[in-house]
Formats: C-alpha cells, sequence, structure tokens
C-alpha cells in the first residue's frame, strides 16, 4: 500500500516510552524539568479553563479539542495499527448517475510549443496573481475543465515495488482525501444544456451529473458568469488512520482545498468567497448530500459494519464569480428558500462503498453535530476590493507559471538538513502569507482578508504564525513570531513569555510583522514538539499556526472551531506554493504536542491554541519511486 506523506503520524500510536524534551536548550524556552502528565481520554494534558458551562456545543467542541491533544504520556486515541484491508477507498462514485469528462492541458510552456494545448489554457505567472487579477474568461467546459484540473485533480501517480498510488494537486492529511467537492452551475455547452449539479471526480477528472436545478436559480441571486463549488468531508477516510484527531484532519483539508480553488480560479480571472451565511442544512440540500442515511452516534468508539458513517458532512460553498464585478446584494433567507426546493429535484447516482468494515470514533460526530452552523439572516455579503500581496523582492520567484506550481507542488517526505534559503526570499514568503497583503503601507493594520487566497475567506484574520527559524542565510537561529491580526499584537505580547524580545529582525520589510523573540539553535526542539520528527528540524524553518481560540469561539460561534483549521489549512497552501516556487519544498505536520508547544511560548489557558505545523525546506528525493503521469493513469 501507498506510504502517507502529509501529517506525518507514527504508525505506533502509543509509545511506552516518555518523550523528553531537551533539558537544556539555547533558547532556554522550557522549563529545565518536564512534567509529566497523566491523561485520560476525557480530560486535557493540561488545566484548560472551560470554555462556557452553560453551553452544550462550546462544552463539547472543548472536551473534544483538549482530548485529541498529543502529550509526552500519550497520544489522542487512535486504531493500535493499520487495517490495510478496510483502508478506505480515496475516491467517491455516484454509480449509475451520468459521467462527462473534462478537458485536459500542458503543465509547462514546452508543452504548448509542441502544439499541446491552445491560447485559452495559458496560465499567467504564479507571482502575477498575488498583484493583480487577468481578464475574466467565460464559463465554458474548457475553463471549467482547467478550474479542477488546476485545483483538486490527480497531478501524478507513484509507484515502487507492488505498490502505486496517486497524488492531488490539494494536499491531504496522510494523502487519505476525505473532501469531496460539487459544482452547482449554469447550462454550459457540451457538458449540460441545463443548470446542474455535479460531483467532481478526480481520478476520471470528470462530472458526475447529480441533478438539473431549475434555470432561474443562479441568476436570481448571483452576477452573470458566477457558479458555486461546495465542499464536504468523509470522517472515516482520515479517522481509519488517525483515529479521533481526524476531525482536525479534515478541516486542515476544507481549508487547503478553498486555497487551491481560489488559487486556480484566480487564473481565470475569476474572484472566490465563501457564503458563509448559509447553514448547514442549506449547504446539505445543495449538494444532494440529505439523501445518506440517517447516522445514530453511539456512546463509545464501534467497530464493525457501519456503512452509514460514510456519509459526507456539508462543510462549506464558495461563490465563484467574474473578478471586477463589485457588490452584488445577496439575501440569505431568500437563498435558503430556494434551495431547499432541491429535496424535491431528481438525484441522480447511489454512493459506492469505501470500506467493508469501519470504526466509528463516536467524539468527531458528536463534535460535528455541534459545530453546525445555522443559516444567518442578519450576515451580509460583502466582496472587498482586490488587494496585491506584498513584493519585497521579485527575483525570489523562478518565472514558473501557475499552474506549473500548483500542480508539481509535492510534499516533502524528509528535509535533507543542509539547504539554505537567502533571508530576502524568506521575508518574500511570509509577505504572501499576510492577511491584508500590501494595505499595511497605507496605514491599515493586518486584520482584514484581502488578497489571494485569503479572500475567500470572510472572517478577519484569527491565525498567526510561531516561527523556528534554522537555515536562513543572515537571520540569526531562533523563534519569531509573524503577528497576522495586528488587533492581537499587545494581547499576544502579553500572553507569551516575559523575557520574549518581540523586537524586528534585521533587513525585515516595514509592512512584515515578524517578531525576534529569542535566540538559539531550536532545530531538536522543533523536532521533538512535533513528535520527533526530523522534518521539522531539518528544513530552513517550521512553524506553529497559532490561533485566537476561546475569544474567537466565544464572540463569533461555536461554529468558528472548524473555520480556524480552514484558515490554517489556506495559509499552509500558501506557504506550500511558495516554497515551490521559490526552488525548496514544504509539508504540513499534522503531530505535535499541542501543550508543550504553548508552553515554549509562555501560553497559558485556551485563548491561543496551536493548530497546524509546517516545515519549509530542500527536499530528499526518494529514488526509489517512480513518477508517472496523472492521466490516463496506470
Amino acid at each position: 500500500m501507498p506510504p502517507c506523506f502529509h501529517h506525518t503520524l507514527p504508525l505506533s500510536l502509543h509509545h511506552p516510552h516518555l518523550l523528553l524534551l531537551p533539558r537544556t536548550t539555547v533558547l532556554r524556552l522550557l522549563p529545565t524539568t518536564t512534567t509529566t502528565v497523566t491523561r485520560t481520554t476525557m480530560s486535557s494534558s493540561s488545566p484548560t479553563p472551560s470554555l462556557d458551562q452553560q453551553t452544550p456545543s462550546l462544552n463539547q467542541v472543548e472536551e473534544y479539542h483538549n482530548r485529541t491533544k498529543h502529550s509526552f504520556t500519550n497520544y489522542a486515541r487512535g486504531p493500535h495499527g493499520l487495517d490495510w484491508a478496510n483502508q478506505p477507498n480515496p475516491f467517491r462514485r455516484y454509480v449509475s448517475a451520468p459521467l462527462l469528462p473534462l478537458s485536459h492541458f500542458p503543465t509547462a510552456d514546452s508543452d504548448r510549443s509542441s502544439g499541446h494545448g491552445d491560447d485559452d489554457s495559458v496560465s499567467p505567472l504564479y507571482s502575477s496573481v498575488f498583484r493583480s487579477l487577468p481578464s475574466p474568461k467565460p464559463i465554458s467546459k474548457s475553463t471549467i475543465s482547467q478550474l479542477f484540473y488546476d485545483s483538486l485533480a490527480l497531478s501524478a501517480w507513484k509507484t515502487t515495488g507492488l505498490s502505486t498510488w496517486s497524488l492531488r494537486v490539494n494536499p491531504s492529511s496522510g494523502n487519505l482525501h476525505p473532501t469531496e467537492a460539487y459544482i452547482i452551475a449554469p447550462a454550459i455547452d457540451s457538458v449540460s444544456s441545463s443548470p446542474f449539479v455535479a460531483h467532481y471526480t478526480p481520478k476520471e477528472h470528470s462530472l458526475e451529473i447529480r441533478a438539473h436545478i431549475p434555470s432561474g436559480f443562479l441568476p436570481k441571486f448571483f452576477p452573470e458568469g458566477s457558479f458555486l463549488v461546495g465542499f464536504s468531508s468523509i470522517f472515516w477516510r482520515e479517522a481509519w488512520k488517525y483515529g479521533e484527531r481526524a476531525f482536525r484532519y479534515c478541516n486542515h483539508d476544507v481549508g487547503h482545498a478553498i486555497a487551491s480553488v481560489s488559487m486556480a480560479a484566480a487564473g481565470l480571472g475569476w474572484d472566490v468567497k465563501i457564503l458563509d451565511g448559509l447553514g448547514y442544512d442549506d449547504i446539505k440540500k445543495l449538494m444532494g448530500l440529505e439523501f445518506f442515511p440517517e447516522f445514530k452516534i453511539p456512546s463509545k468508539p464501534v467497530k464493525g459494519k457501519l456503512p452509514e458513517i460514510e456519509f459526507e458532512h456539508p462543510d462549506c460553498v464558495l461563490v465563484v464569480f467574474p473578478n471586477g464585478v463589485g457588490e452584488f446584494d445577496l439575501n440569505y433567507g431568500e437563498l435558503s428558500s430556494s434551495i431547499s426546493e432541491f429535496s424535491k429535484l431528481d438525484w441522480k447516482g447511489k454512493p459506492n462503498l469505501l470500506s467493508k468494515e469501519h470504526v466509528c470514533w463516536d467524539i468527531i460526530y458528536r463534535t460535528a453535530e455541534s459545530i453546525k452552523k445555522p443559516l444567518e439572516l442578519g450576515n451580509k455579503f460583502t466582496i472587498d476590493p482586490f488587494q496585491s500581496s506584498g513584493l519585497f523582492i521579485d527575483r525570489s520567484y523562478k518565472g514558473f507559471t501557475l499552474r506549473e506550481i500548483v500542480r508539481k507542488r509535492r510534499s516533502a517526505v524528509d528535509m535533507d538538513g543542509v539547504t539554505v534559503i537567502e533571508r530576502e526570499k524568506f521575508y518574500q514568503i511570509l509577505l504572501h502569507c499576510l492577511p491584508s497583503g500590501s494595505s499595511s503601507s497605507d496605514g491599515e493594520k493586518q486584520r482584514k482578508q484581502l488578497p489571494l487566497p485569503f479572500r475567500a475567506l470572510s472572517w478577519d484574520s484569527e491565525v498567526h504564525a510561531a516561527l523556528f527559524v534554522h537555515r536562513v542565510a543572515g537571520l540569526q537561529k531562533g523563534l519569531y513570531f509573524l503577528v497576522r491580526n495586528e488587533e492581537h499584537y499587545e494581547d499576544l505580547k502579553k500572553a507569551t513569555k516575559s523575557e520574549f524580545k518581540w523586537e524586528k529582525p534585521e533587513g525585515c520589510p516595514d509592512d512584515l510583522p515578524l517578531y525576534e523573540l529569542a535566540r538559539g539553535d531550536c532545530r531538536q526542539l522543533a523536532k521533538r514538539l512535533s513528535c520527533h520528527q526530523d522534518i521539522a528540524g531539518d528544513g530552513c524553518f517550521s512553524l506553529g499556526m497559532v490561533a485566537h481560540f476561546e475569544p474567537t469561539l466565544r464572540s463569533k460561534g461555536v461554529w468558528m472551531y472548524p473555520r480556524l483549521f480552514w484558515e490554517t489549512g489556506v495559509l499552509g497552501q500558501v506557504l506550500y506554493l511558495e516554497a515551490h516556487a521559490v526552488g525548496i519544498s514544504a509539508t504540513g505536520i499534522g503531530c505535535f504536542f499541542d501543550d508543550p508547544v504553548h508552553e515554549v511560548l509562555g501560553l497559558r489557558g485556551s485563548n491561543y491554541q496551536s493548530l497546524y505545523h509546517f516545515t519549509v525546506g530542500g527536499p530528499v528525493v526518494d529514488k526509489r519511486i517512480m513518477s508517472l503521469p496523472a492521466y490516463p493513469g496506470p
């Protein structure tokens, strides 16, 4: 079976020995002794304050988040080994639904000059879409094909020995791909003569037509040239390997998918925005997911033939529209009323079975129930003007097209431990990670999400980054912090260790809110915080994404819990693309010791929580593994 490359987690989930951090480090960020913590399945590995004892949904999220933390003495509950006989099929199909093949495109300009492709398939330079979007292209079979080809399609097949497995443009935890995608579109020549809902099948790069919808639905609510893309998650695909922590990883993947679609749409001159006023039930009906069998959540983990846990949890819907259309009014009440009629449509196809036997990790499904978002009639849909990202040094990029970067992106398996990047490239990468782009040069602080791909999100940024700098020429090794919402700056200084410097590093651009906290070699520290994984210390830098956690859930609603993970996934996708654009690589790390990360920073309580880790550096290529073209496949 294929190795799992993304979000590496040790196959043995129950290490018998205590994983100790170094007793002394140059940074001296941890106490000289590490407290041994006894964990039970229902408690946190640290005394984290309760969110709101009077709100069951908040209590459920708190229980889930604390219960699924990794600690020195134990990992979050999961399988004791991998049940290869029941590894979920990574490809959902709707049996008997009409299958319509989409078009394929050259990846590199050299392919086009050889007679493959046409002018309509030309992809803009990767770096250019961060400055401005090209003129919008009309909806057609070609452009819809390009959107999926450059966002959610297969990117390659890999083979070694008797094992063969596929890779996709969008990364996924363990290469397990819990995310499914749908399109709700107007009539398109050579696709459908009437508006339709279709499921995207990446293995075939095709659309399965699930239903035809009223011709007036899209024009009533959205500008001409608009369509919708929806995402859902099959929790079982991820839980098969990762057990209870899988709900976190599924939502990382939703964020990666949002960013993937946003970047591919940008290449076609299209803008993207989440329709976050819609409720859970609206999204479920819109994508035809209400016909999955009802699932009764057990009171404890259960193993057996449980096909009902292969249902798809509706996550979100994006509206894709021509850039430059400006504001348009959207009445969520009327939109919800129209979507309610979708229950009466003639839905085609029956979902295929993914595994013969299953394990139901009950806490995942109870948590998914607790974060269901209601319809928000007062939610105002807004489109902020496109904001360019900061540009520090254009020569950082290699002149690749957007398609070359997104389709050649890979998750590094190992880092070489020697590659060094220039300080200027490091700063440029971080400038593209800012939520407000270059707007801060006009005196505006980083807060609103305005440039690619963050502008797809409907909330102010709530995610920061604590960086371990290992090999950046011209920059001292040590611990740094990127403040992505500057309204949190003073609170972060008070919440973290008092001895931290909070000084701008040498040569840092004025509009980059990056701060040096402490100097020292933190390679071993980074490795051990990330479940003893060498990859966290062998790159040029690694980081932990720290979310403004409890205050966000209190002020914006418990449904922000998955959305915080979505934001980390969007940020992670930018790190992937930026790394490849400057000639190195990256990978996401889902396995880390949660509270020891907080201890390093001095964070107490639950106002800030680490949700996702990442590493960027020079990759080690395994020459035993052969690459094959994505299509037609082996």
